[in-house]
């Protein structure tokens, strides 16, 4: 058996991918391939429409809210969000949390000035900041949830900042419950949480969008995608149907309470084992841990081989650690079941018990 932990493109429900598959061959019993049929036609307008309707319902937003499936994966909204929020002379603040958060910092600097708002950098990104500042003047505040690669998420949103709350989900949502109304825009890509690599999500309020004086290339305008319902071009058909069978799964398992409760369970069996052996060095902050990306080492670089050996003997699927931190990385999302973390957990014991 295979237990997959890749951090993304990631683990999928088994009905997604049969379901997807049958797609594939026969869409809906119209004889035509999913890949084959055009957007703008009865069979697919449906799809984009109840995505977009599962979005708002299992966020439980209302009419102020419009949610999006765009291309360029979330990369792309690191320059898309200040494009669309920020004018060349206001300022912005950004937290600085890892990786991708220094990555949306870089983009936002082209657009407008940049101020950091709280850093982890002194704790190497394996702690959040504690205490922001942000200026009641700043357009936004944008956090990242969840670091991917150090392994942090935010327990506490910094719903009060006083500004426009911007959220990069990407390997978080969906994965637990948020009040989204105190949002001012979240995106995520698809390919962790929501579905298949190809499209990325955003949700706006819409009250925040056209205060920048700037003239907004067509494609990169949010209003316009609002206006044309995510079909201003041609969407990636098979990206938005997978995520809409991953909603679908979602909500049928008891919605964002479920996963929640389930990724939490997950995270406990998961970090109890890391913590109960002495072989394994966890490297998060423990506030501040997430529960989709555990990140550890154990450091004699031979028993990390052998570890690393053991893993892949046994069916366990992208465990190494990302090349800028090393060790181990389990990511936990939605579809990783409890059996999975489990069986990993279980192997870990036994190699500790062995070689600890």
């Amino acid at each position: 058996m295979i237990h997959n932990f890749n951090a993304g493109p990631s683990a999928l429900p088994k009905e997604v991918f049969e379901e997807a598959s049958r797609a594939v061959l026969d869409f809906n019993g119209s004889g035509l391939s999913l890949l084959e049929i055009g957007h703008r036609t009865p069979l697919f307008e449906p799809v984009m429409a109840e995505a977009r309707a599962l979005v708002k319902e299992l966020m439980q937003l209302g009419d102020d809210f419009e949610a999006l499936f765009l291309h360029g994966g979330a990369t792309t909204q690191f320059m898309q969000v200040p494009m669309n929020l920020l004018n060349e002379q206001e300022v912005a603040a950004y937290t600085e949390t890892g990786t991708w958060a220094n990555k949306a910092i870089k983009e936002a600097k082209l657009f407008g000035h940049v101020e950091i708002a709280g850093s982890g950098k002194e704790s190497n990104y394996m702690a959040l900041p504690k205490h922001l500042s942000v200026s009641p003047t700043s357009a936004y505040l944008h956090i990242t949830t969840n670091e991917t690669i150090a392994g942090t998420q935010w327990q506490d949103i910094p719903y009060d900042c006083g500004v426009p709350l911007v959220a990069d989900m990407s390997s978080d949502i969906f994965s637990r419950q948020l009040d989204f109304k105190r949002f001012g825009l979240m995106y995520a890509g698809a390919q962790k949480n929501m579905g298949a690599a190809g499209v990325n999500i955003v949700v706006i309020d819409k009250n925040i969008l056209g205060k920048v004086n700037r003239v907004i290339p067509t494609i990169l305008d949010y209003r316009n995608h609002i206006k044309e319902a995510s079909m201003l071009n041609t969407p990636p058909v098979f990206a938005v149907y997978v995520a809409l069978l991953t909603l679908r799964w979602v909500k049928k398992n008891g919605g964002l309470a479920e996963m929640e409760r389930r990724n939490t369970a997950k995270a406990e069996l998961l970090y109890n084992t890391i913590d109960r052996f002495p072989l394994y060095r966890g490297l998060v902050h423990k506030a501040d841990r997430s529960k989709m990306n555990a990140v550890f080492v154990i450091d004699n670089p031979q028993l990390e081989k052998e570890f690393q050996e053991t893993c892949k003997a046994n069916g366990m699927v992208g465990v190494k650690g990302h090349r800028s931190v090393g060790g181990f990385r389990v990511s936990m999302y939605n579809a990783v079941t409890i059996e999975s973390v489990s069986a990993l957990c279980s192997l870990m014991e036994t190699f500790a018990t062995q070689k600890g």
